[in-house]
């Protein structure tokens, strides 16, 4: 009895209970294809519209005469999540695919290096690209992260090493902050333009960038300094350090990692966005350098241009950049999950 009661539930299964799962799920799918092919349904329906009942029926009927009233619920809740799961998964690989398909007809090595100066919507790939629009993006990213970053490393500081009453409202300020549209912040910067006349550079779209990773950065940086052990500062407390030592020896070193994943999430918050960069930067075909005068181009803008366009090789230039943002994107997102992961089994070894 003792044995019995140390198996897992899943083992304790009979073969008789798994077959009829076997059948619920195998079942409804080529019943649905026949009933769509004779009626002539479109497939795509057929599957939301009879498929997902029919499942919801199988399923429910396994689970009421395995485990009564209690499994039916289990059940639609499992098909169900598992649809909707599946129904995700497909739309975000299809994007994906789209991009890395169309993507890939634009891409080579001039595309990456070089600029569209003397490129017509009709010319052909082999010439122009989108390096001036890599140097804009970067540029832009540079000039948002020098300002954002150490604004919100202080932030971060003051909510978790503060005893000040102001800290409620500078959280409540910094979480009203992270739901701005970016095309609010875009507008808000627009108007700064009209009114003063200073003209749109490159300064005005990292202003408008600002206030959308500003907000990232302050948060995960505030939840990496909370992770650090109290007793770390204790200890170097007990040992004669001064407050400000300790956490500048003590407490930053320690949640460094959780620091650099705060700066990466911010430039991944910030490298894709359009809506703030349409409304306060002059596109440029050429390279420019200079973020206080004349245009610049950045790779989301520089997809937006394009793809507006009839020709199919401006289409084929959208789609290219698209890529190349794409991987730019991935790249940031993926250092900080190595970085997190990092941590994370640092934590786990010192234990």
């Amino acid at each position: 009895m003792t044995n019995d009661l140390n198996i897992q539930p899943w083992r304790r299964t009979s073969l008789f209970r798994k077959l009829q799962v076997l059948l619920a799920i195998v079942v409804p799918l080529p019943l649905v294809m026949l009933i769509a092919l004779l009626a002539g349904l479109d497939l795509t329906m057929s599957f939301i519209t009879i498929f997902v009942p029919v499942q919801l029926l199988a399923a429910g009927a396994v689970g009421y005469f395995s485990y009564g009233r209690r499994g039916v619920g289990d059940a639609a809740l499992i098909v169900i999540t598992t649809f909707l799961s599946m129904f995700v998964l497909i739309l975000l690989f299809s994007v994906l695919w789209s991009v890395v398909s169309e993507g890939f007809k634009a891409l080579s090595p001039q595309f990456i290096y070089q600029n569209n100066k003397y490129v017509e919507p009709t010319t052909s790939l082999e010439y122009g690209g989108v390096g001036h629009a890599i140097l804009g993006t970067l540029l832009l990213v540079l000039l948002t992260t020098i300002v954002a970053v150490p604004l919100g490393f202080a932030m971060a500081i003051y909510l978790t090493q503060s005893q000040s009453k102001a800290r409620n409202m500078v959280r409540t300020f910094t979480q009203a902050i992270s739901g701005l549209p970016s095309v609010v912040s875009g507008l808000f910067i627009l108007a700064i333009i009209e009114a003063t006349g200073i003209g749109r550079s490159g300064i005005t779209g990292a202003m408008a960038l600002f206030p959308l990773m500003l907000p990232t950065v302050a948060r995960v940086a505030e939840e990496s300094l909370k992770l650090v052990p109290v007793d770390l500062r204790y200890a170097a407390l007990a040992l004669g350090s001064p407050n400000y030592r300790a956490f500048f020896r003590v407490i930053l070193p320690a949640a460094k990692t959780g620091l650099l994943t705060a700066v990466l999430l911010g430039l991944a918050r910030i490298v894709g966005e359009t809506a703030p960069l349409i409304l306060t930067l002059n596109p440029n075909s050429s390279t420019n350098l200079n973020p206080f005068d004349g245009g610049l181009m950045a790779l989301p803008t520089y997809v937006y241009n394009y793809l507006a366009s009839y020709y199919d090789t401006s289409q084929a230039r959208a789609w290219g950049a698209s890529l190349v943002l794409l991987v730019l994107v991935a790249i940031l997102f993926g250092s900080a999950r190595i970085i997190g992961r990092q941590k994370s089994s640092k934590s786990k070894g010192k234990k």
